[in-house]
């Protein structure tokens, strides 16, 4: 039991208390639906891969999103991680593809860009179909240190336009509230108001 607890508690988020808790409910389950559980996580590690173009997660060698032809294959989304994959699919509102770097540039955690997958990234772009690349990584201090170094590594393909997700107040934020970056990026990044 006390192996089981410390493997739980190795998992992001969950501490030793909350390790003990998940092993008694397991201990509780019938034996056949722990095998189960056992058996799902087993089959994951082994089939579940990073697709070969883009870095999301995929059972084939190509993920779904990079082989769908009726994606636009001119316009690729760069992203920190596969949440963030996730996180834009909900939205429903992005056709491209992905790009998925598998971290930011930060030198306080020792992560350089030979860390992540940004050389990838311009072999991508310098295949010639990309005509746009758009730079969705969150609005910290190494997010925009990867998106400025992602930037200047793609200027010399002066075909491809490189763009950043919109920043500023979220939709039902009262202004009060609001950090002052995020206050300050919204003034400066404000666009044109058309009302109609």
């Amino acid at each position: 039991m006390e192996r089981a607890v410390s493997e739980f508690s190795r998992l992001p988020g969950i501490g030793r208390k909350t390790a003990l808790r998940l092993v008694l409910h397991l201990l509780r389950q019938e034996t056949s639906d722990v095998e189960q559980f056992a058996d799902a996580i087993a089959t994951m590690k082994r089939e579940v891969k990073h697709c070969s173009r883009c870095h999301n997660v995929s059972d084939q060698e190509v993920c779904p999103i990079c082989s769908d032809p009726r994606r636009d294959q001119t316009t690729l989304c760069v992203v920190e991680n596969i949440q963030d994959v996730m996180a834009i699919e909900n939205t429903q509102q992005f056709h491209g593809l992905y790009h998925v770097l598998g971290g930011v540039i930060s030198p306080m955690d020792g992560i350089g860009p030979s860390d992540i997958e940004i050389e990838s990234l311009v072999k991508r772009v310098g295949e010639g179909d990309v005509r746009e690349v758009i730079l969705a990584l969150s609005p910290t201090m190494e997010g925009d240190t990867t998106n400025f170094f992602i930037y200047r590594k793609l200027s010399s393909f002066a075909e491809v336009k490189v763009s950043q997700i919109a920043r500023g107040i979220s939709v039902g934020d009262e202004l009060e509230y609001a950090d002052e970056v995020t206050l300050g990026r919204s003034i400066l990044n404000r666009t044109l108001f058309e009302g109609k």
